[in-house]
């Protein structure tokens, strides 16, 4: 009995540690698909850098089991998803080596919407640093990635609510005009 409670413990210890190291996003991913393609519709750069038809990276770390698992569900809420900002979509996975290649990527594949898995916290500053003058909406899986200019739009939960979280220089430098109508309703990052 008491080796069971010891081996029980130890796992608990184990699981706690596991979690507090974890990037985890704390809104549903199906839930921020869906509010990607509303809030997608209010970024007035959305129409000229899609021309008509939307390109998103769904940015994956290899060898990481938590944005592995992230992509795949990401693309398939994403073929549920008819439309983004109001445009058709095509989905590609991108898999991760530099922030500057995948800054060049961006460029050279015309993607107008990078959604980023979890997996990325040490890279937030040399992706911000890449991505200045890239016109691209960087999206964040994980909420912690928005505060710190990494990415231009993030999703929380408050009181059980998702909450959008919008870093408005990092959209300057990447050329997102999102409406002020929509940045009244979000959480607002310098």
């Amino acid at each position: 009995m008491r080796r069971l409670f010891i081996t029980a413990a130890l796992l608990t210890s184990l699981s706690w540690g596991r979690m507090s190291d974890a990037e985890a996003e704390s809104v549903p991913l199906g839930l921020q698909v869906q509010l990607l393609a509303k809030v997608a519709s209010y970024d007035r750069n959305l129409a000229d850098r899609s021309g008509g038809h939307v390109r998103l990276a769904v940015v994956t770390r290899p060898g990481n089991a938590d944005s592995e698992r992230v992509t795949a569900q990401i693309l398939a809420m994403l073929r549920q998803t008819p439309s983004l900002g109001g445009f058709p979509h095509d989905d590609v996975v991108v898999k991760f080596t530099t922030a500057e290649a995948l800054a060049a990527s961006c460029r050279s594949e015309h993607f107008s919407i990078v959604y980023f898995t979890p997996g990325f916290q040490d890279d937030l500053g040399a992706l911000r640093t890449a991505f200045q003058g890239v016109s691209v909406l960087t999206v964040a899986s994980v909420a912690g990635y928005v505060p710190s200019g990494g990415d231009v739009l993030g999703f929380d939960a408050a009181s059980a609510k998702p909450k959008l979280l919008f870093h408005v220089t990092q959209a300057r430098l990447q050329n997102v005009a999102m409406s002020t109508e929509v940045v009244r309703l979000m959480t607002v990052f310098e």
